[in-house]
């Protein structure tokens, strides 16, 4: 399964969930080790937690260059 991850790691204590990917720091460690069911779970979430915590939509485009600063 893909990861939502976008590669922009930015913790935000507050709401404590990542800026980048909207996930808790406790997805994003047990990421490799949910099943598949785990991981859609959290997939389907994350369009609605982005909306209530009024997080950014960030993406980023692999060139090979790494993400723009």
């Amino acid at each position: 399964m893909k990861s939502p991850c976008v590669k922009v790691c930015i913790m935000d204590p507050a709401r404590d969930v990542c800026m980048g990917c909207a996930r808790t720091l406790d997805e994003i460690a047990r990421w490799a080790l949910m099943t598949d069911d785990e991981r859609g779970a959290v997939m389907q979430a994350l369009p609605e937690r982005r909306a209530r915590l009024d997080l950014p939509q960030v993406s980023f485009e692999d060139d090979g260059h790494g993400p723009e600063h």
